[in-house]
């Protein structure tokens, strides 16, 4: 397994299911819960701005909801999300992402065009794969 290189791209949920920074607090929450989704990306022109998680909507939803009604996903999102172009090494990502304690981060091509998100599941994922040698570069 020495000197395995693997692109993040490899294991990037591509297109991820998103939401524009007006969207109400209920409108996230059934967004995520209809695509089974714990990262949110919020997008504005087609360029992602932050990333809201499930934690932060929980959070929210234990508000009265007078003050729920008033939330919109720019309150919540943690803004200027880590990014990563697709051909970062995945083991530099998995280490940025663990290292900075975060569950996702942003991934675009070479021109800086979003291209879609890599989270901790999709990190798990690629370490089955590898373990059982029927990753990318298996075979």
């Amino acid at each position: 397994m020495a000197g395995m290189t693997v692109p993040v791209e490899e294991f990037t949920t591509p297109d991820p299911i998103t939401a524009s920074e007006d969207m109400a607090i209920e409108d996230l929450r059934i967004l995520m819960d209809r695509h089974g989704i714990r990262h949110l990306p919020v997008v504005r022109d087609g360029t992602v701005v932050g990333v809201i998680s499930d934690r932060d909507v929980r959070i929210v939803l234990g508000l009265p909801f007078q003050d729920q009604s008033q939330v919109r996903a720019s309150d919540l999102m943690a803004p200027d999300p880590m990014t990563v172009t697709a051909a970062t090494p995945l083991d530099q990502v998995a280490f940025a992402m663990s290292e900075r304690k975060i569950g996702s981060v942003i991934v675009n091509d070479t021109e800086g065009g979003f291209l879609g998100i890599f989270t901790a599941s999709d990190a798990l994922n690629a370490l089955i794969e590898v373990i059982r040698g029927d990753g990318p570069e298996a075979g």
